[in-house]
């Protein structure tokens, strides 16, 4: 809608009522209220439009002295308004002060008398009490809102419509606004400020009556104008932020003072627009020093500033809460929309603390939670402590390559992300061809944040969250039930009905165990005493009800616990809220659900199917894990070299097959031949020419050796009966095929063929190709093994975000620890990364606008690669230390140029002095210069 109004005008009509409306008030407002309806949420298109159309002709000098106009009014009123209510509050309190000094002397004379005595303590009391009658009786006199006068209303549109001109952090109506580039400039920026310090009532010069001017009725306009202040210096602009910091009002303390001060007696009645109040005043002087690399603005603000009183607002904020928790469980039908929580004012003035705290030694000490030694102080530790706990910073790069630190609070759903997930992620991150892990970190940052809001909503349903919490319990107690289970079928299989006996000492043995164990656990719970006494129960079972029963029993007992795995692994992973492809496609739901299935199967149909249950240690143990992937990694390499051995084997086969096939001689069992040879009529060993004419209704032909009774069996008389000898036989064989053949004798014709052929299968398939495929799986468990060393090793040396060495760290003033923990804390960045997702975007401070916009479109140039800013500084002092050197060097070198050149400038003028004498002594001296020169010209005719 407001795209589609810009298109139609709406946006020039704003910018010409605007000029047009100055002796109309209401139609001025109107258009404002139009404006404001307009950019509503920093719409970008009519911020463009709107600028654009300032830049034509002479509008924006016209524009903006409307402006101008209507915030110079606004201030005349407040100042003669609060003129005639200072005014009436001074003659009170000299009132009030007269009052005093009569009851003083009166004490004075009556003191001996009566015994009473005004102390300095009492005295300060009644001044207070004095102070405070002053201050209501302001209240009382102060303006109720139909008496509010219309140029002063009028201010609220106005500083909304500003700040939305500059939502979102635009830089060009930022600048706009402070500077027209025309020959009169209307600068809004220091308007803005002065028409602050008008309404907080500082141009009186009294700062610590902020409770005189600040009312229910105008605290929205301060507000307001806070915020619009605040939305001029975001981005960051700088220009704005110097404009503010260095005005010539006080505009600096009064936001201080906001801060600072109780802002009574509104803060008894709405304490809520009171933190609001504070809230937004922090968030100004964060915007003011929001990225600014050096120190004058935090000087400017530290200059009248106690650091013990901003640690104090803030302590106090946080102790607030509670007491409003306390009273909201009192008064429960209390509507809990109280605006602004004071713990995250106090959040906020801390995070200002921080900042503040990089350029000022004492405040950087009350930071630092101390040793509690009253009940002061541990509240204030109790503070300091949640608030450090709560608080994160991260640097950044920006667009132009320069570092920024960033301080921020920890969203509350952060909170919810679980220890298991930190360290599947953090030993799992994968590194990129750059050797950084940021890229896999980034991606999995929408899972992380998704398990986050699950959990979050995983709370309010207690039962489920409980047997969630314990899914690494569940499985334990199921693999322990499944070693039970199979050293029963073991020990007992097959069962009969009778249940084993037991002599008496080793009964009475059991019962011991079992007592003894159950002291344990009862008096000192541990894993070790848990498991002895279950172990001792079951052996009990068994020989009381007998081991099928007791089998039945802890198979019932595995069903249930695995069922109540995979509600806790569904509750984990909020499977639920999945789409039900991927809870089908789950690789890891189906491998449970098998898993149950199995666990039922050794109930209904036979005990045996445990014994594949077994195998869960693999996928327990990254151990196993990696002997397995020892084979599966390279699967590809190690299939191929198996094809060229069975394709070796199929060569040897036919060769086997040509020339050797009467070698192919296996022994036989004796069972098997007997069944087989009752068709044979002879049992002597035949000829080789008898053989070839045998015929035999078997199949098989059995040979038996007289002489030790061996039965051996021809396996090569068809080529895949060679083939199945030779693969079988020749591979299984430590020697080859040879060991199975016939050994041939010296005469025969084929000796030397045999031997060659014996050899080259040894040498060929048993050395060659068999360690092949053993190398093949020796080097690729070697790899996984060094590359989970390696692992570990830049686990233990390496920053995870920026790639820094931790040799980069030694005899530097941050150590590597602290640098991984506190500068580039990996989880500090997904803290951030959620704090830009939950954030409303119009409160977004300029680095978070960066950050979002970057995270929106996945580009990671926002994480620092080895750079850090601890070592930058720890360069730059370095850097300046050779500066000055050679400064040094070259004031010396400097001195001596001029040196050198007064010298010449002394000898040009000796020189023109000189010169000068001889031009005077030839005008002296005319004749004898003329002889001169005759004689040089005769020199010159005789050379």
């Amino acid at each position: 809608v407001q795209s589609h109004l810009d298109k139609e005008g709406a946006s020039d009509l704003v910018v010409e009522l605007v000029i047009k409306s100055v002796h109309s008030p209401s139609i001025f407002v109107e258009a404002v209220e139009l404006g404001i309806a307009l950019l509503e949420g920093g719409n970008p298109i009519i911020q463009k439009g709107m600028y654009s159309k300032f830049l034509s002709g002479d509008l924006n000098q016209a524009f903006f002295k409307v402006f101008y106009d209507k915030m110079r009014d606004a201030q005349q009123e407040i100042k003669s308004t609060v003129t005639v209510n200072t005014m009436d509050i001074a003659a009170k309190v000299h009132e009030t002060k007269q009052d005093f000094k009569d009851l003083e002397k009166i004490s004075r004379k009556q003191g001996k008398t009566n015994g009473i005595i005004i102390t300095e303590e009492l005295r300060e009391e009644l001044n207070n009490a004095g102070l405070a009658t002053a201050r209501a009786y302001a209240s009382a006199r102060s303006l109720s809102p139909g008496e509010d006068n219309s140029m002063v209303l009028v201010m609220q549109p106005i500083l909304r419509f500003l700040q939305l001109l500059c939502e979102n952090h635009n830089p060009d109506l930022q600048n706009l606004l402070r500077n027209q580039n025309n020959k009169t400039n209307y600068n809004l920026v220091s308007e803005t400020l002065m028409f602050l310090d008008c309404i907080c009532g500082s141009t009186t010069g009294g700062l610590g009556l902020l409770g005189l001017y600040i009312n229910e009725n105008n605290v929205a306009l301060i507000n307001q104008t806070l915020e619009t202040l605040t939305e001029y210096c975001q981005g960051p602009c700088h220009e704005n932020q110097n404009c503010i910091a260095t005005h010539e009002s006080n505009g600096l303390d009064i936001i201080t003072a906001l801060i600072l001060n109780d802002i009574n007696p509104l803060g008894k009645n709405r304490m809520d627009l009171v933190l609001e109040l504070k809230n937004n005043a922090s968030k100004l002087l964060l915007a003011i020093m929001e990225s600014r690399g050096d120190s004058e603005n935090a000087e400017r603000i530290l200059y009248n500033m106690n650091p013990k009183q901003l640690i104090d607002v803030a302590c106090r904020a946080f102790h607030q809460e509670e007491l409003l928790d306390d009273n909201d469980n009192e008064d429960f039908n209390q509507d809990d929309d109280t605006g602004v929580s004071p713990k995250e004012v106090g959040h906020n003035i801390y995070i200002l603390c921080h900042q503040l705290a990089q350029h000022n030694k004492e405040l950087a000490a009350l930071l630092k939670p101390s040793d509690p030694v009253g009940t002061n102080d541990s509240k204030t530790n109790q503070a300091l402590l949640f608030y450090a706990t709560h608080t994160a910073q991260i640097e950044i790069v920006r667009h132009d390559r320069t570092l920024e630190q960033i301080v921020f609070p920890i969203p509350e759903i952060c909170e919810y992300l679980t220890h298991d997930t930190k360290t599947k992620i953090l030993h799992t991150a994968e590194r990129d061809d750059q050797g950084s892990k940021v890229a896999d970190f980034f991606d999995r940052t929408e899972h992380m944040f998704n398990e986050m809001k699950w959990q979050k909503k995983l709370r309010g349903q207690p039962a489920l969250f409980w047997v969630s919490n314990y899914m690494s319990l569940w499985s334990n107690i199921l693999f322990n039930c499944v070693v039970l289970i199979n050293v029963i079928v073991a020990f007992f299989h097959p069962f009969d009905n009778k249940v084993p006996e037991l002599m008496g000492h080793l009964s009475l043995l059991i019962w011991t165990i079992m007592l003894g164990s159950l002291a344990i656990v009862i008096t000192v719970p541990r894993e070790t005493g848990i498991r002895t006494l279950v172990a001792s129960i079951i052996l009990r079972f068994i020989f009381s009800v007998g081991p099928q029963s007791t089998l039945w029993l802890l198979g019932s007992v595995t069903v249930l616990m695995k069922g109540v795995h995979i509600v806790s692994i569904m509750g984990n992973h909020g499977t639920l809220e999945k789409h039900i492809l991927k809870i089908i496609t789950d690789a890891e739901l189906i491998y449970h659900f098998g898993y149950l299935m199995l666990c039922v199967c050794g109930i209904l149909l036979h005990p045996f199917f445990y014994s594949i249950l077994l195998f869960d240690v693999v996928y327990r143990e990254e151990t196993l894990l990696n002997v397995i992937r020892s084979v599966t990694r390279n699967g590809r390499s190690i299939i191929l070299t198996a094809v060229l051995a069975l394709i070796l084997v199929y060569m040897f086969s036919i060769i086997g097959y040509i020339f050797f096939q009467d070698d192919f001689l296996v022994p036989v069992d004796d069972e098997f031949v007997e069944e087989a040879s009752e068709p044979l009529k002879s049992h002597m060993i035949p000829t080789s020419e008898d053989m070839q004419q045998c015929e035999c209704s078997a199949k098989t032909k059995i040979i038996v050796n007289e002489g030790d009774g061996e039965r051996k069996e021809r396996a090569c008389d068809s080529l895949i009966m060679c083939i199945v000898t030779t693969l079988n036989q020749g591979l299984r064989n430590g020697g080859g095929i040879g060991d199975i053949l016939r050994a041939p004798s010296s005469q025969e014709a084929l000796f030397v063929a045999r031997v060659i052929y014996d050899l080259l299968f040894f040498f060929i398939v048993i050395i060659i190709v068999l360690n092949l495929i053993f190398g093949v799986i020796i080097d690729t468990f070697a790899d996984l093994r060094s590359e989970k060393q390696q692992k570990e090793l830049i686990l233990k040396n390496t920053c995870f975000i920026c790639g820094l060495n931790r040799s980069a760290f030694d005899n530097k003033t941050v150590s590597f620890e602290e640098h991984i923990k506190c500068e580039h804390n990996m989880w500090h960045y997904l803290y951030f990364i959620v704090l830009v997702k939950v954030k409303d975007p119009t409160e977004f401070t300029g680095p978070e606008s960066y950050v979002h916009a970057m995270v929106k479109a996945s580009v990671l140039d926002w994480f620092p690669r080895l750079r850090a800013m601890s070592l930058a500084a720890i360069d730059g002092e370095g850097e300046q230390i050779e500066l000055r050197s050679l400064q040094a060097t070259l004031e010396g070198t400097q001195m001596l140029i001029s040196s050198l050149s007064q010298q010449l400038m002394e000898l040009k003028d000796q020189m023109t002095e000189q010169r000068k004498q001889k031009q005077r002594l030839g005008l002296l001296n005319p004749t004898t210069s003329a002889s001169y020169q005759l004689s040089q010209a005769g020199l010159g005719g005789g050379n």
